[in-house]
């Protein structure tokens, strides 16, 4: 199945990849300087870090990631980031981010 690509706040785009009501992968392209507000959610979030150089803010924690560094964020923390250089985040969630569809 095939998702469109959606753009979000601040030009983020986000295109989801694959769904199940268990677990769904998401792909969020960023240009440089773009942002993704911090915020929280029930749902547990991996992320890998496709391309490019990111500034990751996990709870009370700040750290750069690049290319090929992953991270899990537990339900509930509060996350955001700043893209450093053009880049791609593939995230999955689970559950479903039934908000994303």
């Amino acid at each position: 199945m095939s998702f469109a690509e959606v753009v979000v706040d601040g030009g983020v785009r986000r295109q989801v990849l694959a769904d199940h009501a268990d677990l769904m992968m998401v792909a969020f392209r960023f240009g440089a300087d773009m942002e993704g507000a911090l915020h929280s959610h029930p749902h547990v979030q991996s992320t890998f870090v496709r391309s490019g150089v990111f500034e990751f803010s996990l709870g009370e924690e700040t750290r750069v990631v690049r290319a090929g560094d992953s991270f899990v964020i537990p339900s509930g923390m509060e996350h955001g980031c700043r893209c450093l250089e053009d880049g791609e985040l593939i995230d999955c969630f689970t559950p479903r981010r039934d908000d994303f569809l």
